[in-house]
């Protein structure tokens, strides 16, 4: 098929990039031009496991960029995955959504023939239905007997996973309004997909399709901040969490998935969505407790990091170091990452602050231009009077003369990747 993918971030580029390898044909859109160049030259702009190899592998054939909106028209179907970011008050901004649907429209208003919208972004069940379809149809009156459908398909991606989890889906999600040329459609794209892999695919109705998405990470999120608080209650009684969640996810009913405690949850999805769902629920009356407890929970978890740093060393005017900086291993993205708030705290405390990352150090200098950022773990060690674990890259675990550079070392591990030893002071968040 021919599709078109507007917006090139995580979602947009793992899309475009999969749908090619499934044997399409894509044209990425993109505003901006240096996105646009680079997807072009076989190059990604994001970190992501898998995602360089098939950009460059079909840049230039089956993979295309541009900037202008109006090559959708030339397509069989085109997703909007462009980003939904919160706002103060944690509702979602989807003014650059909604000017992306503005433009798809206006492209396709003058083509023969029927064309598919197809929803990839995030968006809650009344800025669905009552903004962005509006806006796509508005838009595109001019189309022959106003021949646009619009459909809702969320994704499911996972940074760091996210080419595999495109390409081995739990489910397909596909909300219509009945329109049956859109599932007809979105059938035959994701063909290759349901037939290799026998993926169960879920039709439902556009807002039903919006809110699973939401639903989705909520319930993930909140599993999280559950265990981050039986791990909480587990340090206080001198019991390992670790063992204790071991034990509960062999129970069918809970597994094992999500329940590492530790410092907390972060990224682009989950604080967004969360904070969405609780602003959305108040807005039509109804205050949703339990969410905002998980988001709560949350946003106390690095405080405790550092209180239990506060028992083994006053850190003003020590130098203190930070492993880890993204908000999961695998990825560049400091998007909601619980290294922000630890380094806030260190340097509330007086710490100075140097931190390491494999990957991520380059976005957290953009926010924290005055922290020293170390070339390596062993140089943010050496020297350093406290370390605290903040992100679970595996080269953590193999530290181990490392830390004997360290003054009197004190390590808080937010993730329970360093192994407590002779020589070190050692604390784990929840166990």
């Amino acid at each position: 098929m021919n599709v078109s993918v507007v917006g090139s971030g995580y979602v947009g580029t793992t899309l475009s990039a999969c749908l090619a390898d499934l044997g399409h044909d894509v044209t990425a859109i993109d505003v901006d031009e240096e996105t646009v160049d680079r997807l072009n030259a076989g190059e990604t702009t994001i970190h992501e496991p898998g995602l360089d190899s098939l950009v460059s592998a079909y840049a230039g054939s089956r993979l295309r960029a541009t900037t202008a909106h109006a090559d959708a028209a030339e397509t069989d179907l085109t997703f909007l995955a462009v980003g939904t970011p919160a706002k103060p008050d944690g509702s979602i901004d989807a003014s650059v959504l909604l000017a992306a649907a503005e433009d798809v429209g206006e492209a396709i208003a003058e083509k023969e023939g029927y064309h598919l919208v197809v929803v990839k972004s995030t968006v809650l069940p009344d800025v669905l239905e009552d903004e962005l379809v509006s806006a796509i149809e508005a838009a595109s009156e001019g189309t022959e007997s106003g021949d646009v459908g619009v459909a809702a398909n969320p994704e499911f991606l996972r940074e760091g996973s996210a080419v595999r989890d495109f390409m081995e889906p739990d489910r397909i999600v596909i909300g219509t309004d009945g329109d049956e040329r859109a599932l007809d459609r979105l059938a035959e794209l994701y063909q290759p997909l349901i037939s290799d892999w026998d993926i169960p695919v879920v039709e439902t109705g556009r807002r039903e399709a919006a809110m699973i998405k939401y639903a989705n990470n909520t319930f993930l999120a909140a599993k999280v901040s559950l265990i981050n608080d039986i791990g909480n209650v587990c340090k206080a009684f001198g019991v390992d969490a670790y063992e204790v969640a071991d034990a509960i996810g062999l129970d069918s009913r809970i597994s094992g998935e999500f329940l590492r405690s530790g410092v907390g949850w972060g990224g682009s999805c989950f604080p967004k969505d969360t904070a969405a769902l609780v602003a959305g629920a108040e807005s039509v009356g109804y205050e949703p407790a339990m969410v905002q407890a998980a988001i709560d929970l949350n946003d106390r978890q690095p405080e405790r990091l550092l209180e239990l740093l506060d028992r083994h060393v006053d850190v003003d005017g020590e130098r203190v170091a930070v492993l880890g900086l993204a908000f999961k291993p695998g990825t560049d993205d400091v998007r909601g990452t619980r290294a922000k708030p630890v380094i806030e705290g260190l340097l509330e405390r007086g710490a100075e602050v140097i931190a390491y990352d494999p990957r991520a150090a380059e976005a957290m200098a953009e926010e924290f231009p005055d922290v020293e950022y170390a070339d390596s773990a062993a140089a943010a060690l050496e020297g350093s009077r406290g370390a605290v674990v903040v992100t679970a890259w595996p080269e953590f675990a193999g530290l181990d003369a490392e830390f004997d550079a360290m003054a009197d070392p004190v390590v808080v591990d937010g993730r329970r990747v360093v192994e407590r030893r002779e020589g070190i002071t050692y604390e784990g968040l929840t166990w």
